[in-house]
């Protein structure tokens, strides 16, 4: 066999072994990837129950409720369009406030009921995620 046969041999076996390995990459990450949804957004898309999901959007003032237990908190997440009941068990951030932006992690349950794993609340008062900002400016121009 000559040089130039191996060497293209060669570079084919790689790009097929990269080619593998990316497609191995992809197939783990499938099941650990959060899709980031509005309000609005989740209200349309029926596939989302079950699914890991982060929630976006604005904690709606007086939705604040904390459960007899001391660790559960019950709150209302919205994009000034739709809204979406919450549930956390555990500490929230200390940033979390009424009327603040807020990122729940969590999965949607058949009943409607966002079940949040983890709680990510602003920076500032200026702060809001980028995807937050995005959905709810998106939400108000569909009005």
């Amino acid at each position: 066999m000559k040089a130039k046969h191996q060497r293209l041999g060669l570079a084919l076996l790689a790009m097929g072994a990269i080619v593998a390995a990316a497609l191995l990459a992809l197939s783990a990450l499938k099941d650990q990837a959060a899709y980031f949804y509005s309000p609005s957004d989740l209200a349309r898309a029926p596939d989302a129950v079950g699914r890991p999901i982060r929630l976006g959007g604005l904690v709606t003032r007086g939705s604040v409720r904390r459960a007899a237990d001391g660790v559960t908190t019950r709150f209302v997440v919205t994009d000034n369009a739709r809204t979406v009941p919450v549930s956390y068990r555990g500490v929230l951030p200390d940033l979390f406030r009424e009327g603040s932006g807020v990122v729940a992690e969590g999965e949607l349950t058949p009943a409607g009921l966002f079940v949040a794993s983890n709680i990510l609340a602003k920076h500032d008062e200026r702060y809001m995620p980028p995807q937050v900002a995005g959905a709810m400016h998106e939400s108000r121009s569909i009005r």
